[in-house]
């Protein structure tokens, strides 16, 4: 069976969007367990020149939509600047998801040598649909998305590989740590 250009998009945001809504629910719970405000949490960076977890968050809904709605022949939707609370950064996903779902196989089965062109960063890009999914959007997404994980993590999120990606599994107090 081949995979669909839908295969390897759809699903994939999908199931990873719904971990993040699991990793920011498992952040308001810290953030509320230890007496300290949302909003530490939601404008934590890495470093001083990169973006807060809300705007990470943001991105990383945005690009799901990047990839798909290109693919299936149809203009990118706008989602909310809901990022000032963990409940607007989960209604986001919520309504990311829900655009997600309403994109079909049939609608993405353009023959993936069709041209989309796009903004990456300062630069105007054209790459074929393959490549645009395979090459600029899953990349971006994915890096996004590690960006939430390690911010939340470095603020004592306590989040491991299962809360990233639904499928590892650790015992309790299990550490790489020897």
């Amino acid at each position: 069976m081949q995979t669909t250009l839908y295969d390897a998009s759809v699903p994939v945001f999908s199931h990873y969007l719904q971990q993040l809504a699991h990793m920011l629910a498992k952040a308001a719970i810290h953030a509320q367990e230890d007496g300290y405000a949302a909003e530490k949490l939601l404008t934590a960076r890495l470093a001083p020149d990169m973006f807060n977890l809300a705007q990470q968050v943001g991105i990383t809904a945005g690009f799901s939509l990047r990839a798909c709605y290109p693919l299936a022949g149809q203009a990118i939707p706008s989602l909310p600047d809901t990022g000032s609370s963990f409940a607007g950064l989960q209604a986001c996903l919520g309504q990311t998801l829900g655009l997600l779902e309403c994109l079909t196989r049939e609608q993405m089965a353009h023959p993936p040598e069709l041209p989309i062109t796009t903004q990456a960063g300062q630069a105007q890009r054209q790459f074929n649909r393959h490549d645009y999914l395979l090459h600029y959007t899953l990349p971006n997404f994915f890096f996004h998305l590690g960006m939430v994980y390690a911010i939340l993590r470095h603020q004592g999120v306590p989040l491991s590989k299962q809360d990233f990606d639904g499928h590892h599994a650790y015992a309790p107090g299990f550490s790489f740590v020897a």
